[in-house]
């Protein structure tokens, strides 16, 4: 017969042993302080939008600052003639201008207006129409007169299609002329003034060929600003 195993209780191994607990992890202080000063630096930052956002909107409502408003009110073309044997145009036009400040609170600061002529998009002259020498400030609600004198020649290599299109106007005796200014201006509130801005302005004017002893009607043309 086999030996029998003798009966081991309870006694023998001693009492149970309970299972090891897990550790747990706190979030040490360090970290919790820096969720807090970023959630206050957070509020900071939006309270400052929100505040800058309503500076700006009162401004507006306020002042409610208007761009200046630009026409061509005169035209007077007396040549335009182009020469193909040499690929030269000769031209003389003077062209008048008016700027309105129509701005209840806001003077302007007029620094440098350069104006550019073009025919059929290609560039034939340029003049200086505000310089560092005749600057000059702009009163609210008021209008200034400026003026620019294309005179000379330039060598332009016209395409066939482009002479045909000048001897068209030509022979019709009004010229279709792009004329764009590019501006330097600040803007006055009191004794407080802003930033240089270059607002560019744009003329598509129908100008008429002026002969001798005739008389040319040119229709005032409203050109458009883009800051």
């Amino acid at each position: 017969m086999a030996d029998k195993q003798p009966h081991l209780n309870g006694a023998y191994y001693g009492p149970a042993i309970p299972p090891a607990e897990q550790p747990h992890y706190r979030p040490s202080r360090e970290r919790s302080c820096c969720c807090c000063l970023f959630g206050i630096l957070w509020k900071i930052l939006v309270a400052l939008i929100v505040l800058v956002g309503l500076a700006v909107l009162i401004f507006w409502l306020v002042v409610q600052p208007r761009s200046f408003k630009f026409h061509v009110t005169e035209a007077d073309l007396t040549q335009f003639d182009y020469y193909t044997n040499n690929n030269t145009l000769h031209y003389n036009m003077v062209l008048n201008f008016t700027a309105r400040n129509p701005n209840k609170k806001l003077s302007i600061y007029y620094d440098k207006v350069e104006a550019l002529a073009f025919y059929e998009d290609v560039r034939f002259a340029n003049y200086s129409v505000i310089t560092h020498m005749n600057s000059f400030r702009q009163y609210k609600k008021t209008t200034s007169h400026m003026s620019a004198v294309f005179s000379g020649q330039q060598v332009l290599p016209l395409d066939n299609d482009l002479v045909s299109e000048l001897n068209q106007d030509k022979s019709g005796g009004v010229y279709e002329i792009d004329v764009k200014l590019y501006f330097r201006i600040r803007f006055r509130l009191g004794d407080v003034k802003t930033r240089r801005f270059k607002p560019e302005v744009k003329c598509d004017i129908r100008v008429p060929l002026r002969t001798n002893g005739s008389v040319t009607l040119f229709q005032t043309t409203k050109c458009d600003v883009d800051y």
